[in-house]
């Protein structure tokens, strides 16, 4: 059994994974599971009322899991994959704690083969915070990775900026991060 076999495997069970990204390592769990959720904000020592985004591997899971009009849309496909979260209008699919009781969700495609690969063979979302306690370190590293989990990839060093987080509601940046500056340029043209 490979590593990506064993990662769906510890997510069909509701366990949690460590996993790289093109900006850091995240913490994952089956988004759809509101037991795996509980073990993700258990692991971050992390608020309820804090949302917790989630990737995808696709532009048709993206869809099946948010409502984007028209303009989001053309922003996604500039953006997406990428090291950017945007954040939407949730479909009622996801869990209401993953959205922080705001019925919006964050959500990434991670244009890294890793994480990629085991979304797509999971077939089903997971959870894409990092795998850090709740405000500590950003982890570049496997073992800046403070949190509990079942199963850690390691995919060596990464660049270790986070994702710029971007309202499409409201065309807002809500935290800075990789390529915030090109995003801040295209949200002022639109």
């Amino acid at each position: 059994m490979d590593i990506i076999e064993r990662a769906v495997s510890v997510l069909m069970h509701d366990g949690l994974i460590v996993y790289p990204t093109d900006t850091l390592y995240g913490l994952g769990a089956d988004a759809f599971s509101d037991e795996a959720i509980e073990k993700v904000y258990e692991a971050k020592k992390r608020d309820l009322a804090t949302p917790i985004s989630i990737a995808v591997s696709d532009f048709e899971m993206l869809a099946a899991v948010s409502r984007i009009d028209n303009s989001m849309e053309e922003f996604i496909e500039k953006f997406l994959p990428g090291p950017v979260t945007v954040v939407v209008p949730a479909r009622r699919t996801i869990p209401g704690i993953l959205t922080g009781g705001t019925g919006m969700i964050g959500i990434r495609i991670p244009p890294h083969v890793i994480a990629l690969q085991v979304i797509e063979r999971f077939d089903a979302p997971i959870t894409a915070t990092s795998a850090n306690l709740s405000g500590g370190k950003d982890p570049q590293t496997p073992d800046e990775c403070t949190v509990p989990y079942d199963l850690l990839i390691d995919g060596g060093r990464l660049p270790g900026t986070p994702s710029t987080v971007v309202d499409l509601t409201t065309r807002t940046i809500i935290r800075r991060g990789a390529e915030a500056d090109v995003i801040e340029v295209f949200l002022r043209s639109c």
